[in-house]
């Protein structure tokens, strides 16, 4: 019964760590995707694990009243922001993306 506890406290601390390393990107130019279509880009200044943003010095693209998915060359600035986790979709750096493995994959071998 006794190595039944550090098992389960292991899966525990396994289960909440978090996948998404942001930390690589603090003070480096991020872009991000929102449910409902809105694009921001900006200078990203913290975060916390239900993946809340702040964002300095941020820009939204601006889209199409014709078409909502598609976007424009129009921005507009928006400064400082604080993006609620819950709806962001997508991250990723201004400056190209890089492969993660799939976590969720058993390797077998």
């Amino acid at each position: 019964m006794a190595t039944a506890a550090p098992q389960t406290e292991q899966r525990d601390r396994k289960r909440k760590e978090s996948i998404l390393d942001l930390s690589k990107y603090l003070e480096k130019v991020i872009r991000v995707k929102f449910s409902g279509g809105r694009e921001v880009a900006g200078v990203l200044k913290g975060y916390d694990p239900l993946l809340n943003l702040v964002l300095d010095n941020t820009t939204e693209y601006l889209r199409d009243p014709d078409d909502p998915y598609k976007l424009t060359d129009d921005t507009r600035l928006l400064g400082l922001v604080v993006c609620r986790g819950t709806s962001v979709v997508l991250i990723c750096p201004s400056d190209g993306m890089e492969s993660i493995s799939n976590p969720f994959v058993t390797q077998e071998g």
